[in-house]
């Protein structure tokens, strides 16, 4: 008889970042569920974050990701599972043309280097002991550039595709591997507020903001946004046994987004 495969991360060590809020904090609870022992890094401590599981650092900053890597070793030792949830844009909109130096370099800083940063330091305390899960959160928008907002964004989160690629083809044989999960429309608290704007703009309701929102996306055929906890549970099925073949993939979770066959 087959034994099952268990779903349980007990005894496992995970770092989230981003892990405070939207998916990041969804995952940072659901890999709790399951038996890990979590800490979570962000710029800024919430509430109802415990000082225990906390690391305060700013990942966009080669300081930043060497101070989370010390804290990690020094409170559990090194980790078994690493989910990079930062990302984010602070890009202005109109285009190239409205993108300097400063802009270029905060949007890679933060969507790329911040999670290659931490592998380089976290990684090798993984392949020392031969195993252990990546997952680096993208976005579809490396497929989908919206190049109004988001184009450093963008094309960022493509880089983070691919160098996950790479990098999964390099740890794999020693027993680590890399995935990433590329999310559609994610409905955060930051993305109902969005909504909320927009329907006081433009003066219409709630239900037809977020309507619009869909479609500038170039609409969702599920009919709705992806909730924070759906992203969890794929990154929670990666990290686990489970998913014990899965090997340099691009997990797509977006209601029907992207065009696909």
């Amino acid at each position: 008889m087959t034994t099952p495969i268990s779903e349980s991360l007990e005894g496992r060590r995970a770092l989230v970042t981003g892990g405070t809020k939207g998916a990041g904090a969804a995952i940072s609870r659901r890999l709790t569920q399951s038996g890990a022992t979590v800490l979570v890094t962000a710029r800024s401590q919430p509430g109802d974050t415990e000082e225990k599981t906390f690391i305060a650092a700013d990942l966009s900053t080669p300081e930043g990701a060497a101070h989370v890597a010390a804290e990690v070793d020094a409170r559990m030792g090194g980790v078994d599972i690493l989910v990079n949830t930062l990302g984010g844009s602070e890009a202005p909109a109109g285009g190239f043309a409205a993108l300097g130096e400063n802009d270029w370099a905060r949007e890679l800083n933060t969507n790329l280097l911040a999670a290659v940063r931490l592998d380089h330091a976290l990684l090798p305390h993984m392949i020392a002991q031969g195993k252990g899960a990546i997952v680096h959160v993208t976005s579809i928008q490396r497929r989908m550039p919206l190049w109004n907002g988001t184009l450093a964004y963008a094309a960022a989160k493509a880089a983070l595709t691919t160098y996950s690629k790479g990098l999964a083809n390099e740890v794999a044989s020693h027993g680590v591997r890399v995935n990433t999960v590329s999310p559609g429309f994610v409905q955060t608290s930051a993305a109902d507020d969005l909504v909320a704007r927009i329907a006081h703009d433009a003066d219409i309701t709630q239900e037809a903001a977020l309507g619009r929102l869909m479609d500038s996306l170039g609409g969702i055929p599920l009919g709705r946004p992806n909730r924070p906890e759906e992203v969890a549970e794929l990154v929670a099925f990666l990290v686990s046994d489970r998913a014990s073949a899965i090997v340099g993939a691009e997990h797509v979770i977006d209601g029907g987004t992207t065009p696909t066959v």
